[in-house]
């Protein structure tokens, strides 16, 4: 694999492409540390120090890389354009419309991908004043006593607001300059790199506690079987043979060949995970509203809002199950495999085609997500876990989900580049 990645660098094509996305994520990096106007960086450094700052964020602060902590220029991160990209593939089980511009092809993918790209600027418009406020109000950093924005004015506020809504679009411009130009998929290189910027910090902190080195090689040992075990899981999938008959068009013969359908176990990614975080966030951020000696609002903070608590795990769990079937569900429509594979001349073995296929790739499709969503549970919940026990700290970046996108991209980008090298030396990573 070393000697392929040596390969990729003397090719100049690669080579070009290579240093073109590793420049494009020093920029993002660059950015995530650049305060916003009107944000007193020394007070912020402060306040990081004196607080562990508000849980319901931690999920936006780690796909920003720590930026949003820091209320840097990039501080909302690539969050706006993920939520944007969701919503927009939801809103196709919705409205009919959304479904015929995806069918439409190249076409209609472009004119979806211009929706995102609106989407996600109204709702970086709507994330960053309400960080802002949060920001204004003291909740940003629980415990802290002094002003992250010294000088609130309404000029003010609505320069950091422009500022944080424009670096947004700037990482969506860069993120498809790399899908463009560079390698790999370019949102998802960018996460990557928001992710892995936490890895050293976090060890570090690990490393400096109490028992730090014993805790520290624990803590390696659990990541390195998490990545095992999402290798593992990722790379397999379940293949349904399809055959092609043959077809004659005008005087030459189509057809007769046989493939496969391929079925990932973890079809949903990390977007389940992202959703249970998200929709458990909700109590704890309606419980800030309230008064916090009523009763509801400390049951709440008790069992709900702490992610240690046994409630609150078993939540977690039925929700990543949940929105696996749900999201699996959305993004592979059997009905519409079955009519392509009836269109071109293909049949499953011992399976009529039509309506049966569809049927028959139904069940497969539902037998094989309950071990993925049992899989991601479980990812999910292992460094949890393990962190609790180890009193290393609750709010640990490198998660289940974070490993899960970390070494998924990871794959995926490996993947590209391989291919590229078979293009040019029909030699790959593996000989």
């Amino acid at each position: 694999m070393l000697s392929a990645f040596v390969r990729a660098f003397r090719t100049p094509d690669l080579r070009r492409k290579l240093l073109f996305t590793i420049a494009i994520m020093v920029i993002f990096r660059i950015g995530s540390f650049l305060p916003t106007p009107g944000v007193s960086y020394p007070n912020v450094q402060a306040c990081i120090e004196q607080s562990q700052g508000n849980d319901l964020l931690g999920l936006v602060n780690l796909f920003s890389g720590g930026a949003l902590l820091k209320l840097s220029v990039f501080a909302l991160g690539i969050m706006p354009y993920i939520t944007a990209s969701i919503i927009i593939q939801l809103l196709r089980v919705v409205i009919p419309r959304f479904e015929e511009l995806h069918r439409e092809g190249q076409s209609g993918t472009a004119k979806l991908t211009q929706y995102t790209r609106y989407l996600t600027i109204g709702l970086a418009i709507l994330q960053s004043t309400t960080i802002i406020t949060i920001a204004r109000s003291g909740q940003l950093f629980s415990g802290c006593t002094v002003d992250v924005i010294p000088n609130d004015n309404w000029v003010t506020l609505l320069i950091m607001v422009i500022t944080m809504t424009a670096g947004t679009g700037l990482i969506m411009w860069l993120g498809e300059l790399i899908t463009e130009r560079g390698v790999g998929n370019g949102m998802s290189l960018l996460i990557f790199t928001s992710i892995a910027a936490s890895f050293p910090t976090a060890l570090w902190s690990i490393a400096g506690g109490d028992n730090g080195i014993s805790k520290f090689v624990i803590v390696l040992a659990i990541v390195v079987l998490v990545i095992a075990l999402v290798v593992f899981v990722e790379q397999s999938q379940r293949r349904i043979p399809v055959q092609y008959a043959k077809r004659m068009v005008g005087r030459r013969m189509y057809g007769g060949s046989s493939t496969y359908i391929p079925i990932k176990i973890n079809m949903a990614g990390v977007i389940p995970i992202i959703f249970a975080s998200s929709l458990l966030a909700v109590p704890g951020l309606l419980a800030q509203f309230g008064d916090p000696a009523a009763g509801w609002v400390q049951w709440v903070s008790r069992y709900l809002a702490q992610p240690s608590a046994p409630l609150h795990l078993a939540l977690y769990v039925v929700l990543i199950i949940f929105f696996c079937y749900f999201y699996t569900a959305i993004t592979f429509n059997p009905d519409e495999v079955a009519d392509n594979m009836k269109k071109y001349g293909g049949f499953i073995p011992g399976i009529r085609a039509g309506r049966p296929t569809a049927e028959y790739l139904d069940y497969v499709i539902s037998r094989i997500t309950a071990p993925g969503s049992l899989y991601l549970a479980v990812v999910a919940l292992i460094p949890t876990i393990a962190f609790i026990v180890l009193g290393v700290g609750q709010n640990i970046p490198f998660g289940g989900s974070s490993i899960l996108i970390v070494v998924g991209v990871g794959l995926e980008t490996v993947k590209q580049i391989e291919s590229q090298l078979q293009q040019r030396h029909y030699e790959g990573f593996l000989r």
